[in-house]
């Protein structure tokens, strides 16, 4: 006598809907099994340190250990009524707004000049992406030794048209103009390159539907180019926005804060109250309110992009 044997498939057979319920059980545990990984790094990494750096903001933690006990909001009220806080968060704006633009606008036409059909399109592609590649060491060497003030480069060229030589890191009125420039020249590529890939995804034929009813090129990029760019625009903005808030490593490696603290960034000023000042509870406290801070430009950019988008 013949017994059957259950197989998977006789199961789905007679009973189609728990065979696809424990297909899905199945897709399930391996999508878990894939991002298990992630998650675990996510975690330990991330999501702890987090945590944990919110609870030391309500402590008086050093790296001595003394009052290391719950204060409260004090460290919140201190950092709130600290003019070092806000000339380093005035600092940071400054830097924001100044760099954000250009690196927009500038981004922009190099995208418009290389996508004209320039010869040699993949050198020029090259060349503006290029600095994107380097680490921040190698651009702020390469760049001291641009603003050194007797032997740099730009000061020999400034020598030769009868301009006298400019202390461009240790000026306090050019200091973070300088800075600025190097960032620009560091970062432009990827915004670059962001452009040129929309500009080349534009439709050919609304140019030649515009050309046919006489619209020359400058109406063409009002009309159609820079419409086309507008969520690529958001896009790099409030990328850059977030990038230029949290601005450290070109500024302490070039100028240190300095001079007389007119470069000094909040997030060096986070640095320097905790692994200087070693107040880890007092640094972890402006680090969240600056961390509000970007939470609050994230969603007003968020909005605003969401208005447009409606209109």
């Amino acid at each position: 006598m013949s017994t059957a044997i259950d197989t998977p498939a006789a199961v789905a057979e007679e009973n189609p809907a728990k065979g696809r319920a424990r297909a899905r059980r199945g897709e399930t545990l391996t999508g878990w099994a894939f991002a298990a990984p992630f998650a675990v790094l996510f975690v330990l990494f991330l999501v702890v340190p987090a945590v944990y750096g919110l609870y030391l903001s309500f402590t008086g933690e050093t790296l001595t250990g003394a009052g290391s006990g719950l204060v409260g909001f004090a460290n919140y009220r201190e950092a709130l009524t600290d003019p070092d806080m806000w000339k380093s968060l005035g600092n940071t704006l400054w830097f924001t707004v100044l760099s954000t633009i250009p690196l927009i606008v500038l981004s922009l036409a190099l995208a418009l000049l290389v996508n004209l059909g320039l010869p040699g399109r993949w050198l020029w592609r090259l060349s503006f992406f290029m600095p994107y590649l380097l680490a921040s060491t190698v651009v702020v060497m390469f760049w001291s030794w641009m603003y050194n003030p007797t032997l740099g480069l730009i000061n020999g060229v400034l020598a030769k048209v009868g301009i006298a030589p400019v202390a461009w890191l240790q000026d306090p009125k050019v200091a973070m103009i300088s800075v600025v420039i190097t960032t620009l020249w560091w970062t432009i590529g990827f915004n670059f390159l962001l452009y040129l890939a929309a500009l080349q995804n534009i439709p050919e034929q609304q140019f030649e539907a515009a050309a046919l009813d006489g619209a020359g090129k400058w109406r063409q990029l009002f009309s159609i180019v820079i419409p086309q760019l507008a969520p690529t625009t958001a896009l790099l903005v409030t990328l850059q926005l977030l990038a230029s808030l949290k601005v450290f490593d070109q500024i302490y490696m070039l100028t240190n804060g300095g001079p007389a603290g007119k470069t000094r960034s909040i997030v060096e000023y986070i640095y320097e109250s905790g692994f200087t000042g070693y107040r880890f509870g007092y640094s972890s406290a402006i680090s969240y309110l600056f961390f509000a801070l970007i939470v609050l430009v994230s969603l007003a950019q968020y909005k605003l992009i969401n208005r447009r988008s409606a209109a």
